[in-house]
């Protein structure tokens, strides 16, 4: 890693900023404190804010020299309903939400490259700090798209970064083409001729043979009925649209198909929630090299594995370039990934 002494000394500011939004998190729809405290944090450092994209969604705009082009480093806001149960100082004070999927520190680092870049950035053209709300299941990146994102703020290519603890700290990876999956929903609802247990004629008479009867799956009432009803529901994950289709395609004949045979009747609902997140080639070509003249090409993976969660951050590379890469973070919370220079260029 290289040692900057302008890193260190904003880096207790960094740090204090992260357990600030460890301590305070908010879920999904309800960012508006962390909204303001970015807001604040932006404008006190002399970065334009471009307020309520989406939502509670806002950008950071730094301009430099007379250079149009522009670029768009992301991070995500939101935090997660669940129940933080570590006892250090700056451990979550609300009950029931948790920043337990890093986006405390995706923000903080994106507000460290900022800081950094405000007073420090030898760039010409603009930088676009994209802070994002409803990540978790509420696909935000899309609510700032439809919420005039790239009108108010135009970008030729969208970054991104998810702290990922699988890799070894200080370490990037990143691909071309699909790294992450698309995230989709399914219902099944099944509907029959409910009866009692000890007669479930349909088909045979129970008394021509045994007879074994299943009679609660989730939508069962009591242990001597057969339910008439039932709803399954589960999620698909693939890489391309193809594979998705014919997902989406055989579900619904085979269950439609099963239910037909047994004098029931299958109603199977689908629904595309995230796309998958497929980086562009030429900025995942730029991203390595960036990071590899960083820390050092040992330290860059530039070929990862396709990994199986799914990132709204795809929303924002579906129609242009960009790329997201997954790193764990050494002290200095990652920050160093954020410089603009192309060191072949």
């Amino acid at each position: 890693m290289l040692n900057d002494p302008r890193l260190d000394a904003i880096e207790p500011e960094l740090i204090g900023i992260r357990r600030h939004l460890h301590a305070h998190p908010e879920l999904r729809h309800e960012e508006r404190d962390t909204f303001d405290y970015v807001a604040s944090l932006l404008t006190q450092w002399g970065i334009h804010v471009e307020r309520d994209i989406g939502g509670y969604g806002l950008v950071g705009v730094l301009w430099r020299g007379g250079v149009t082009r522009s670029i768009g480093l992301r991070a995500d806001m939101d935090a997660l309903p669940m129940q933080e149960h570590n006892h250090f100082a700056h451990a979550s004070r609300v009950a029931g939400r948790m920043h337990a999927c890093g986006h405390d520190g995706h923000t903080a680092m994106l507000l460290g490259a900022a800081r950094y870049l405000a007073e420090h950035g030898g760039f010409d053209g603009t930088v676009n700090f994209i802070f994002q709300p409803v990540e978790e299941g509420g696909a935000g990146a899309r609510l700032m798209i439809e919420g005039g994102l790239f009108e108010r703020c135009p970008m030729e290519a969208v970054f991104g970064a998810h702290n990922w603890p699988g890799i070894a700290a200080g370490h990037f990876a990143l691909r071309p083409g699909a790294i992450m999956v698309s995230s989709n929903t399914f219902s099944l609802e099944l509907t029959g001729v409910g009866s009692h247990a000890a007669q479930p004629h349909r088909s045979v008479n129970p008394k021509e043979g045994a007879v074994l009867s299943v009679t609660e799956i989730h939508a069962g009432s009591a242990g001597n009925v057969i339910p008439g009803h039932a709803r399954l529901s589960g999620t698909v994950r693939a890489f391309s649209d193809e594979v998705l289709d014919l997902v989406e395609r055989r579900i619904g004949e085979i269950a439609r198909g099963i239910a037909e045979a047994h004098g029931a009747r299958a109603e199977f609902h689908f629904e595309r929630v995230y796309l998958a997140l497929i980086n562009d080639a030429q900025s995942a070509a730029f991203a390595a090299r960036v990071l590899g003249g960083l820390v050092g090409e040992a330290r860059v993976d530039a070929q990862v594995d396709p990994q199986m969660p799914s990132e709204d951050f795809a929303f924002c590379i579906s129609t242009g370039p960009g790329l997201l890469c997954v790193h764990r973070q050494r002290r200095r919370l990652g920050i160093r990934q954020l410089r603009l220079r192309d060191p072949a260029a």
